[in-house]
């Protein structure tokens, strides 16, 4: 099942752009497969924070969010209470999404 993901910015010279999503595939996987820039150090294994995004609806339709997950939140950029990370975050339910700002990571 398909469902919608609209992806917003912090940077605002960057419009927000709203894509389709197929059910169980992460929010990283479907930022990259749609030219959204996410940074992934870690290789998407929960091992770091720059894929770091705000969930500002469709949160409750996610997963819970593990102990590991939220002790790299910890470690994010301004993390906020909607704070998780994309390539922990199964898609199941339409989402918006606000990228924070990529220019703060090095070789950007």
């Amino acid at each position: 099942m398909a469902h919608k993901v609209l992806f917003q910015f912090e940077d605002k010279n960057l419009a927000p752009k709203e894509v389709e999503a197929e059910e169980g595939e992460s929010i990283l996987d479907v930022a990259l497969d749609n030219d959204v820039d996410l940074q992934h150090n870690c290789g998407a294994v929960c091992a770091c924070s720059t894929c770091h995004v705000y969930i500002d609806e469709g949160m409750d339709s996610l997963p819970e969010i593990s102990d590991k997950e939220e002790d790299f939140i910890d470690r994010a950029i301004n993390p906020k209470l909607s704070s998780r990370l994309a390539c922990q975050c199964k898609i199941n339910a339409d989402l918006v999404v606000t990228i924070p700002d990529q220019s703060q990571f090095n070789g950007h």
